[in-house]
């Protein structure tokens, strides 16, 4: 399966500004109810990534006024990107290699199409591999 397969169907990319608050960052991932979003800048293009984490350990962590920090003071810089025609196995390998839970997909034009996530990759290896085995009860145990 390749990372189109998996966000072709989304209706939303989420993304901050680089000028966002920390604050409005930690209510947009709640509101969005998810982990992490991609940063873009005043031409929309994709800068950065904040986290959870990143709001966790660079503003709370440190007594920061979430207010008052911005999202381009806290966002992680160093993208590992995706396309999607990359393969879902290839894309779990880059997350191991970079210890990191969460892709940036772009397109052929380096235009930002969403993130990946490591919850998105294995909620699908999960959905195969129970395929795989109710094919297998079905055959180990053919119904009467």
């Amino acid at each position: 399966m390749k990372v189109a397969d998996l966000i072709g169907s989304r209706k939303e990319v989420f993304s901050i500004t680089e000028d966002s608050s920390v604050h409005q960052v930690a209510q947009y991932l709640r509101e969005k109810q998810v982990r992490a979003v991609g940063v873009v800048d005043a031409s929309g293009k994709v800068v950065g990534v904040i986290s959870h984490s990143d709001v966790s350990d660079k503003v709370a962590a440190e007594n920061k006024c979430p207010a008052w920090e911005k999202a381009s003071g806290i966002m992680t810089r160093e993208l590992v990107t995706v396309t999607p025609e990359m393969t879902l196995e290839d894309c779990l390998r880059l997350m191991d290699q970079n210890t990191i839970f969460h892709l940036i997909v772009l397109d052929e034009k380096k235009g930002f199409r969403g993130m990946l996530s490591v919850s998105d990759i294995l909620r699908v290896v999960a959905s195969d591999e129970k395929a795989r085995a109710d094919l297998l009860e079905a055959f180990i145990f053919p119904p009467r």
